[in-house]
């Protein structure tokens, strides 16, 4: 199929999103309260640990068990939307989303709580059906600005989530913010269910290609894997800093709950008024003068964080540093994975999502592991390296030559 061919069949696609001048905003929101699942932990870990009278360490896993699942969903679940009809599929896992969130908020121990957030992270894969939806819903010229605006409300979710989970489980208790949730998704559903117009693929494929062309895409896009693995280890660092941060605070001099932690969260909000703009400069000029800028301000946070974390303000100005860097990069990325091949676009969504995601999971673990053993010196250290290591490899990639392919469609 020539590019002219997979353009037109876009665009048209996209007729109906141009006849419904809020379905971005309804995709925005929808995105930001799914994607919020993923982080009400975060600041509700010390208390998770009160609860079940275990250590620190004990529960840190949590967030890496909840990505984990978010990625499994990811390579199972999202390949699926270049095969069945997409609003379907958003609406259903949004409904199993509700019936997971009531699982974790009932969980009896330990063990129970930290499957219920892997089935969780599974169920909440949602905004990543929701990303491409939006980009195939108009025309390729403004596919920066719809996958911007999208990934803005998705950002405005996660800040939100931590800081509503951390007044909630202040004041009320960790269950009562699953709870909430649940009730929230399951209103959610319905909601979509009635507003979402339909899309189906452009070329609908069987489903068995779906997950075995995975491998010859990746193989067959070296765009695809450079921004895979620079938006793994940018998201690494996001997650090193953001497992580690209910601890920080918690331990002395701070002595600082849950809902101090989610105020953090609101700081940052500044990521989500870059997301936007990042789309329509990808849209006008080369993405890959966002991606190198962003990573510095990325490194550049946990400088901060490292001169500046004995204080408050140190800590305020590094989270807008950081949101800023990892979201601005993740536009820039994603202008460049889904401008690969509309006929692939949930396809291509997939391996990258499940890369990045994978990179989270991993960051979780390293931050958890930097805490216990050197404390915030060490999470400043491996946040920072992290966001060094994505910026030499791009920065090798600029010199070598990363140049796309024809495209390969199954």
């Amino acid at each position: 199929m020539s590019s002219r061919v997979s353009v037109a069949a876009v665009d048209e696609a996209a007729e109906p999103a141009r006849n419904e001048p809020n379905l971005f905003a309804l995709l925005a929101v929808s995105a930001g309260l799914i994607a919020a699942n993923l982080y009400y932990n975060q600041p509700l870990l010390a208390g998770m640990a009160d609860s079940f009278q275990v250590t620190p360490r004990a529960v840190g896993g949590i967030p890496t068990l909840t990505q984990l699942g978010y990625g499994l969903g990811m390579l199972l679940l999202v390949p699926l939307g270049d095969r069945f009809e997409r609003s379907r599929l958003i609406v259903g896992m949004t409904a199993v989303a509700s019936f997971a969130l009531i699982g974790v908020a009932l969980a009896p121990n330990l063990f129970w709580l930290t499957l219920g957030c892997l089935v969780l992270g599974l169920a909440s894969m949602a905004p990543q059906l929701i990303v491409p939806y939006a980009a195939g819903a108009g025309p390729a010229s403004q596919r920066g600005r719809a996958v911007g605006t999208v990934m803005g409300g998705l950002i405005v979710g996660i800040l939100l989530s931590r800081a509503v989970s951390g007044f909630v489980g202040g004041h009320f208790g960790w269950r009562a913010m699953y709870g909430l949730a649940a009730a929230m998704m399951a209103v959610l559903a319905v909601v979509l269910r009635t507003r979402l117009p339909k899309q189906a693929p452009e070329r609908p494929v069987p489903l068995a290609t779906v997950y075995t062309s995975l491998a010859t895409i990746v193989r067959t896009q070296p765009v695809l894997r450079l921004h895979a693995v620079i938006g793994a280890l940018t998201f690494g660092s996001f997650s090193i800093f953001w497992t580690t941060l209910s601890f920080h605070l918690a331990a002395p001099p701070h002595h600082l709950g849950s809902d101090v932690v989610g105020l953090f969260s609101i700081v940052g909000v500044a990521g989500a008024l870059a997301a936007p703009m990042a789309g329509r400069f990808a849209d006008r000029h080369d993405p890959r003068i966002m991606n190198a800028a962003a990573m510095v301000v990325v490194v550049l946070s946990f400088v901060v964080f490292g001169l500046l974390g004995h204080s408050l303000v140190g800590i305020g100005l590094g989270v807008i540093l950081l949101d800023v860097g990892v979201q601005a990069n993740q536009i820039s990325n994603q202008a460049r994975v889904y401008a690969l091949d509309p006929n692939l676009r949930n396809r291509l969504n997939t391996i990258y999502m499940s890369t990045y995601f994978a990179g989270g999971a991993a960051g979780s673990l390293l931050g958890s592991y930097a805490w216990t053993h050197g404390g915030w010196s060490s999470v400043s250290l491996a946040g920072g390296a992290l966001g060094l290591a994505a910026l030499v490899i791009f920065g090798a990639a600029a010199l070598f030559g990363t140049r796309k392919r024809p495209a390969t469609s199954p």
